[in-house]
């Protein structure tokens, strides 16, 4: 929640807000009524405390000859509001901390994981920042407690089977269907090209989304908060998963199957785009028959978008 301040220096700080986007649009109010108006972000170097969102305090600055007028703005701006905050974060975030089955204490870093970059570089002020960081940590907060959930629940289990079964988990596939089973789509703050291109229903970035989502319950509420989410999302997940083997859906060899069935020649998958940093590779891959395109599907490890591009063949096929 922002709040308003004054200082005596120059600049003078207007508005604090641990919400990029929240003193993006403070900024534009007041440029509206003619006030050049800074956004500064604060950006921490770590991610802890674990308390503490990693955004860090963003600062409305304005010249010191119209901080009186700014700040007067500000106030009319939220008694308008009936004395609500001055920006409020989206209200569809209250139905998604229910989804989530918890109430942050720092709405941002919600915000935060559900910023893409797509929107953060349309941003000129530089106060908002993407997700991706987030979605390096939630990652590894994610396989940690998978590892851990494994070694508890199959002590039998060989390395190589518990492996199998924690690929399946945590898959691109995977992560998206539970991302969709969220809406996580619906939430998601992207800018106006990836939404044009259907960027709420690819699944790399759903994925990506989700685990970003993880790390900001775990800075928020730390280990026991993105245990409890991991655990009540994968608990019956994992336990179908080890009865089938880890396999999950196979739609590679179940197309293999229904083109030899019908006489084709087996079929091509080729990378024709990678994408992100190189930490968060995203690869495109085209799945070709008889050398003709016949769907094309993202991932984040090639294996992944195979699949994904197999699934869609399947059903391009069947049509």
């Amino acid at each position: 929640m922002g709040r308003l301040m004054c200082a005596v220096s120059d600049p003078v700080v207007v508005f604090v807000t641990h919400s990029g986007i929240e003193a993006s649009v403070v900024g534009s109010l007041l440029d509206a009524h003619g006030i050049h108006a800074a956004v500064h972000a604060n950006v921490s170097a770590t991610v802890l405390p674990l308390n503490r969102s990693a955004l860090g305090a963003v600062r409305v600055t304005v010249r010191a000859e119209d901080a009186e007028q700014a700040t007067r703005i500000i106030a009319d701006y939220r008694r308008a509001e009936h004395d609500g905050p001055a920006v409020r974060l989206r209200d569809e975030f209250d139905t998604l901390s229910a989804s989530l089955g918890y109430r942050f204490r720092d709405p941002g870093l919600l915000e935060h994981a559900l910023t893409h970059r797509s929107r953060a570089n349309e941003d000129v002020t530089g106060g908002v920042l993407d997700n991706e960081s987030l979605e390096f940590l939630g990652d590894a907060v994610l396989g940690f407690v998978i590892v851990a959930m494994l070694f508890d629940r199959y002590p039998d289990r060989d390395e190589g089977q518990k492996s199998k079964l924690k690929a399946a988990l945590v898959s691109t596939a995977t992560l998206a269907k539970l991302a969709e089973r969220l809406r996580l789509g619906d939430h998601l703050l992207l800018g106006r090209g990836e939404e044009k291109t259907g960027g709420r229903q690819k699944q790399a970035l759903l994925a990506d989304t989700y685990e970003a989502v993880i790390a900001a319950l775990y800075l928020d509420g730390g280990l026991d908060a993105a245990r409890d989410f991991i655990v009540r999302e994968f608990g019956d997940l994992m336990r179908d998963c080890a009865a089938v083997g880890g396999m999950g859906d196979d739609h590679k060899s179940v197309l293999q199957e229904q083109l030899q069935s019908r006489g084709d020649p087996l079929p091509e998958y080729v990378v024709v785009g990678e994408t992100g940093p190189a930490h968060r590779r995203v690869f495109q891959v085209e799945l070709r028959v008889r050398g003709e395109a016949v769907a094309v599907a993202e991932g984040r490890t090639k294996k992944d978008a195979e699949q994904e591009a197999a699934r869609l063949g399947r059903q391009a096929l069947s049509e």
